[in-house]
């Protein structure tokens, strides 16, 4: 929990809007809520990232590639 404001990193998370890190796409008005279903969440040390689905499945392999071992 961030002292300063009161707020944990998912509240944070959900405030934030959603824009792509790799295409700067945002999902359209009213469709947040679901894209936040089928967009790609990633952590950047504690900042969150977003990849859309249509970057996520033209990355996927690399996306793969960088997950430990252990989830395979």
């Amino acid at each position: 929990m961030d002292t300063s404001t009161g707020s944990t990193a998912s509240d944070r998370s959900v405030d934030e809007g959603l824009v792509c890190t790799s295409c700067g796409a945002t999902p359209p008005p009213g469709q947040e809520p679901a894209a936040r279903l089928t967009w790609s969440r990633g952590t950047d040390g504690r900042r969150t990232t977003w990849t859309c689905d249509r970057c996520s499945r033209a990355n996927l392999r690399s996306i793969e590639g960088k997950l430990d071992p252990a989830w395979w």
